[in-house]
């Protein structure tokens, strides 16, 4: 089958053409037709198989066939789990609607309050946002959901691990009854609560199950690698020489051990950037931005970034934690290898966090192939003693930008008002009493081995 075999208008037949897509995916030849045939439908598929541009295409495509109402309330909500992944469904909009008129609005936290009020006043066609901020213009009648023609309730099954379900249920409250209004929800798992969210705001949904007995796709090459906790940046060292990635995502548990890997890599030779949820939307923007336009080789990242960040080219995933949810794997290792091409995932279990591992492999399904290391794979970690400070080092922007490593000289907005000249004067006295730099008054009689980049 062939996008143009399909029911839609020539208008995003033309963006889909332009984005290089002739043939539809497995979700989207399975599920598309019935959206655009008016029914509403409960999807299960994975990240990376192409729900988005199905549920998107739906959408668009009754849009273009029926009228904007005079006040400009909008006429299709998308709700995301995580500002990230609102962010990377509102852009695909945008690229959709290329040859349209139909406007799309972004609603979530971490972005100008008034800006994201005004272009709702101004009147929009599609609402993408995060539960939270939605909810807020709704209480403040901002967002006026009365007159909705499609709403999507996107990674579902995130939606309950997160505690967003009663802001949902609060929308549907103002929304149009579910037998006057198109509804469509995607999950990784179509599980029994997921279902029961459906039935609840749906009318007579179609399940569609792409693979449901094939959560991880076949094109990633999977590998573990037992190894004691103090090994693991050397092993992880020796992987990166042995394997050499084009680009890679590295996922940690914590956030503190983000922080100090990104610091470890970066001091090893490895430019790489660190991203959580605690960064400044600003920053994070931008560094999602970076990695997208291929400004960044390694990232390292929390969970929350594995759900946000859609890039096609992410040769490799390493889970420097065995995660604790199992299904964080399956959405961890789905960065990798995309629109049918091939990736490795390779897992470090140490003695913290092994424990999870029954549990990843009872979800899969499978045994994930044990490798042993070598020696040789171990290279020594010379990075020294990593020092956190209270601004969360991110390696942000990277060296081959032309900039230093240092977070403050990113954005002049997120250095604390009170950080005056004199105080700034008084921790650079306090690096160089640390780094025992001559002229250092009160520098101790031995240098630290590797001061931190601050």
């Amino acid at each position: 089958m062939k996008f143009d075999e399909l029911n839609l208008l020539e208008p995003l037949l033309a963006a889909v053409r332009d984005l290089g897509f002739e043939h539809p995916t497995e979700i989207q030849e399975s599920a598309l037709p019935l959206v655009l045939a008016g029914r509403d439908v409960a999807g299960q598929a994975q990240t990376g198989t192409g729900k988005t541009a199905c549920f998107l295409l739906g959408t668009l495509n009754a849009l273009l066939q029926s009228e904007r109402p005079e006040d400009g309330s909008p006429r299709a909500l998308v709700i995301a789990p995580t500002r990230e992944l609102a962010i990377q469904i509102a852009a695909d909009a945008e690229a959709l609607t290329t040859y349209t008129d139909l406007k799309t609005t972004i609603v979530c936290g971490g972005l100008s309050w008034d800006k994201q009020a005004r272009a709702l006043q101004d009147g929009t066609d599609i609402v993408v946002g995060t539960p939270g901020r939605l909810m807020d213009y709704e209480r403040k009648r901002i967002l006026k959901l009365k007159k909705l023609q499609s709403v999507v309730v996107d990674e579902a099954d995130r939606m309950f691990d997160m505690g967003f379900i009663q802001d949902i249920n609060h929308l549907f409250r103002y929304m149009p009854p579910k037998s006057e209004r198109q509804s469509m929800l995607f999950s990784a798992t179509l599980s029994a609560e997921v279902m029961r969210l459906a039935r609840r705001h749906m009318s007579d949904p179609v399940e569609v199950n792409v693979a449901p007995e094939q959560l991880v796709v076949e094109e990633i090459e999977q590998s573990l690698y037992h190894v004691a906790n103090r090994e693991k940046v050397s092993l992880l060292l020796g992987l990166l020489q042995r394997e050499q990635p084009q680009r890679t995502m590295i996922f940690v548990n914590r956030k503190v051990d983000g922080e100090a890997l990104t610091w470890r890599l970066n001091h090893n030779g490895y430019e790489s950037v660190y991203l959580s949820g605690d960064l400044p939307q600003k920053k994070r923007l931008k560094i999602i931005e970076g990695m997208k336009a291929g400004k960044i080789e390694i990232l390292v990242a929390t969970d929350v970034a594995s759900r946000g960040i859609h890039v096609d080219d992410v040769t490799h995933v390493f889970n420097y934690d065995v995660p604790q949810d199992p299904e964080d794997y399956v959405h961890r290792i789905g960065r990798t290898a995309r629109a049918g091409a091939s990736g490795k995932a390779i897992t470090l279990a140490c003695e913290e966090t092994v424990m999870s591992l029954p549990a990843v492999e009872e979800l899969i399904e499978r045994r994930i192939p044990v490798e042993f290391a070598d020696d040789e794979l171990y290279i020594p970690d010379r990075a020294g003693r990593f020092r956190r400070t209270k601004q969360v080092y991110t390696g942000w922007p990277p060296a081959s930008l032309g900039t230093s490593h240092k977070d403050d000289d990113d954005d002049d907005d997120e250095v604390p008002s009170e950080a005056t000249s004199d105080e700034k004067k008084k921790r650079r006295r306090r690096r160089r009493r640390r780094s025992g730099e001559p002229g250092a008054e009160g520098a101790p009689p031995e240098a630290v081995a590797a001061a931190p980049a601050e």
